[in-house]
């Protein structure tokens, strides 16, 4: 089995954001969202990961992040996206100019790449 280790990015009261490294290597990225009953994940992984290393992620995920959080959960419910990272867009990162063609190009959901 492989070691994971989990780089926490961002914490919200009932939310966590991290990302997974395999050694060196990002394997991939974890958002957990707590609820009173269950515990809801989108993990994204990179294209072409394989089934097993998949199930071996959300048992890293349930042991080290998820059991440790909320050990009486009744669920945990995870929805896997595979596929490559396009970029990191940060208001930080994006000149004015570019966040108003963002802005023109957006269908109204304030969403920002």
């Amino acid at each position: 089995m492989t070691d994971y280790r989990f780089e926490r990015e961002a914490r919200t009261a009932y939310s966590e954001i991290y990302t997974i490294w395999d050694g060196d290597r990002s394997a991939g990225r974890v958002d957990v969202h707590f609820t009173p009953a269950s515990v809801y994940a989108t993990l994204c992984v990179s294209e072409g990961a394989e089934e097993e290393a998949i199930q071996e992620m959300i048992g890293a995920v349930d042991d080290e992040l998820v059991m440790t959080a909320d050990p009486y959960r009744e669920d945990l419910v995870v929805t896997v996206w595979s596929g490559k990272e396009a970029g990191v867009y940060s208001d930080e990162d994006l000149g004015e100019e570019t966040l108003d063609e963002l802005d023109e190009e957006s269908e109204g959901n304030g969403a920002r790449p």
